[in-house]
């Protein structure tokens, strides 16, 4: 039993305290990075992750949905920071950075492929820093010079689209499809392009919503919002991580993705496992 639990917003961040005998674990969700998707909150094994609408001022934006955390519930596995593509949550034990179920090797780590050749750069171009919706690149153009924050970058791929010279190469983390049935939605209703953190949504001149594969990072945060559940459907194919083990990582791709990517992944660890077993023969 904890000594304490503490909950607590502090400098746009949701911040919970578990206090024991010898250890202190922390989790922190940054409000900032935070996009209001469903990776987390659908992945929770203990159920502790909600979503609440924030209802938008008259003339504004509607604004994402608001995460938020039990912490009765919260037992600081780490998932939620393991899944999350924005880099919006934080684990500490004692201070220090940790994701238990990654140190314990019974989840894998997301693969954030972002490649810049520099060689490539054209100088006083910044049409990638333009283009990247969250504003996670910055440019030297002296130099020249690009920085991606990769640890905060879903892989929208608006930077590679937008470089003049093919200069920066990304692999997205999460494949799949999004769809809009715009016979289902709402008259004159936008609240998907609204939210989506990545612009992977545009309204055309009908004032219907359609949607862009290309960019979009199916993490949910439309689907979240929008009010007719049958007009917009998100469907994860699947997810590019680092190799793991584990019954747990299993689970999770049955909450996460289709049964076609759940089967594909099944495919290529027993097709790994024969290539193993075939080179420790040679």
């Amino acid at each position: 039993m904890p000594l304490w639990l503490l909950k607590r917003e502090e400098d746009r961040k949701l911040v919970i305290e578990r206090v024991m005998y010898t250890k202190k674990y922390t989790l922190i969700f940054n409000r900032d990075k935070c996009v209001g998707c469903t990776l987390c909150r659908d992945l929770c094994h203990t159920a502790a992750i909600t979503l609440t609408e924030k209802q938008n001022v008259e003339g504004e934006k509607v604004s994402h949905a608001i995460v938020d955390v039990d912490e009765e519930k919260c037992d600081h596995c780490g998932m939620c920071e393991a899944i999350c593509p924005f880099g919006a949550v934080t684990h500490l034990l004692n201070e220090q950075p940790i994701i238990a179920v990654v140190k314990t090797e019974s989840f894998p780590t997301l693969i954030r492929e972002v490649e810049v050749d520099l060689n490539k750069c054209q100088k006083d171009c910044t049409d990638c820093a333009d283009a990247c919706p969250l504003e996670i690149i910055k440019v030297d153009t002296s130099k020249p010079d690009v920085k991606i924050q990769t640890g905060y970058c879903p892989t929208c791929m608006w930077c590679q689209v937008a470089c003049p010279t093919e200069a920066i190469h990304v692999r997205k983390i999460f494949n799949g499809n999004i769809k809009i049935h715009q016979e289902k939605c709402p008259e004159g209703c936008t609240v998907c392009l609204d939210v989506c953190p990545v612009n992977a949504l545009h309204l055309e001149d009908d004032g219907n919503v359609y949607e862009d594969n290309m960019y979009c990072v199916y993490c949910g945060a439309c689907e979240k919002v929008c009010p007719e559940p049958e007009a917009l459907e998100i469907i994860r194919t699947s997810i590019r991580h680092t190799p793991v083990k584990s019954g747990a990582w299993n689970k999770a791709l049955e909450k996460l993705t289709t049964e076609r990517g759940k089967g594909r992944e099944f495919r290529a660890k027993v097709l790994a496992k024969a290539a193993e077993a075939l080179k420790k023969r040679t």
